[in-house]
């Protein structure tokens, strides 16, 4: 350890990559209500809302598919499958023309909720930090390179609990697409290579106990398993 920190510096978070390697992790954005029958279930209209944006820390990630605790403070835990993009180059003010180009490749993620404090932040006009940003609130599979698998375009998601069917869409569907959705987060803040975009997820929400068995795909890109305990 470098004799000028004064603890130990955390280790950093990464992603294994298929075929070999890592992909390390800088920050984690997420895209709220971004497939039109996810917003309505959620009592929300799509149509009007431009895309907004949250975050989760990088050590909220489980990989691996390594078993995820059930959160404390909660008796709604919630399930959210998402196509993950994963940016390799980086910049502000990106153009929606240009926007492919930063990324680097793709994974599948989980976006878990504690939808009770959810629901009680949003009443009370309070940041979500504590419904999303948990410990172990983003288990995600192996990451793809763009140069492998190209840009899903067209590409069916879903989500079993336990072999049931629980979300099932396509990336098609999504309101806002990744290069829009990228354009528009680089307005906020500048990219940097090592980040990643949660983009949404199709309806079909719903809780999640202990002993659940999670297992998630995007067709042409990979799979996310989780067992919650």
């Amino acid at each position: 350890m470098p004799a000028d920190f004064v603890i130990a510096p955390p280790a950093i978070v990464a992603v294994p990559v298929a075929g070999g390697g890592t992909f390390p992790v800088r920050r984690v954005f997420c895209v709220g209500r971004n497939y039109a029958e996810h917003a309505r279930e959620m009592g929300h209209d799509p149509d009007r809302e431009p895309p907004f944006f949250f975050s989760k820390p990088a050590d909220a990630l489980v990989t691996g598919g390594a078993d995820v605790p059930y959160p404390t403070l909660t008796s709604d835990l919630h399930h959210e499958i998402e196509l993950v993009a994963a940016i390799g180059t980086g910049g502000a003010d990106i153009t929606v023309a240009d926007a492919l180009n930063h990324i680097w490749g793709y994974a599948v993620g989980l976006d878990l909720t504690r939808r009770d404090i959810q629901q009680t932040l949003r009443k009370a006009g309070r940041p979500w930090d504590m419904a999303k940003g948990f410990d172990a609130s983003a288990p995600i599979g192996e990451m793809v390179a763009v140069a492998e698998v190209g840009h899903p375009a067209n590409a069916p998601i879903e989500l079993r609990v336990n072999g049931e069917t629980r979300q099932s869409g396509n990336v098609a569907d999504m309101i806002w697409s990744l290069p829009e959705v990228i354009a528009e987060l680089s307005r906020y803040v500048k990219l940097a290579p090592g980040d990643l975009i949660f983009t949404g997820t199709p309806a079909g929400v719903a809780a999640v106990v202990r002993g659940d068995r999670l297992e998630g795909s995007v067709a042409g890109i990979g799979t996310v398993s989780a067992k919650i305990t």
